[in-house]
């Protein structure tokens, strides 16, 4: 399961449970540097929303109790996402979220899923430690388009990975992102890309990738 592999289980985490006070929660997150923790019910295995540090003092500055309980300015109750969702959920779900907490199939907390943890999948898909350039190739978006483009980059190198971009537009152009194995030469590139060219797809930009970082 790629979630399951991808974040972060309980065990290796800061989390609050409901039971404890506005300042006992605030000492946790002041003593553990993160912005915002889980808040677990008092079994430590319902999630119940998120606890944030900005919203506590918030509070405090405003001449709040401090012993309420920290559910009194509990937040996201409603945003996790099961184990088994699918890659695309995890986008739509977690957007502003510095994380988005996963439930077991017994709809237990498990962890939780990072921006971090999703930059990092994305490079590994791009290839960017070790492919070579990666093409921005612009389309009309037609039936066939990725096939005959793979079938012209295949003549001078292998594909490493394929992205293709702007496919929920109505714009009739389409961007595809396609890194090349290493070892791949300038000339190379300038070859396939002509090629491409005489086939009526437009390289917008050509990135080197020893040149990221």
């Amino acid at each position: 399961m790629l979630i399951k592999s991808l974040c972060i289980p309980k065990s290796k985490l800061t989390t609050v449970s409901e039971t404890v006070t506005l300042q006992e929660a605030i000492d946790i997150l002041e003593k553990s540097g993160f912005r915002c923790v889980p808040i677990l019910d008092e079994s430590g295995t319902i999630f119940r929303g998120n606890i944030y540090k900005m919203h506590i003092y918030r509070h405090k500055a405003n001449g709040g109790d401090m012993n309420l309980p920290v559910t009194h300015l509990l937040k996201n109750a409603t945003k996790f996402i099961s184990i088994n969702a699918s890659f695309f959920k995890v986008f739509f779900s977690i957007k502003e979220l510095p994380y988005i907490s996963v439930l077991d199939d017994d709809n237990r907390f498990y962890g939780i899923l990072t921006h971090s943890s999703l930059l990092n999948m994305l490079q590994q898909s791009w290839n960017v430690n070790t492919g070579s350039y990666v093409l921005t190739i612009a389309s009309t978006g037609h039936k066939g388009d990725l096939a005959n483009m793979a079938k012209i980059i295949s003549r001078y190198c292998s594909i490493s990975s394929c992205i293709t971009l702007d496919v929920e537009h109505d714009e009739l152009v389409r961007r595809t992102m396609i890194t090349l194995e290493s070892g791949v030469t300038k000339d190379t590139v300038k070859q396939l890309t002509s090629s491409l060219s005489k086939k009526g797809f437009r390289v917008v930009e050509v990135e080197d990738l020893k040149n990221v970082g």
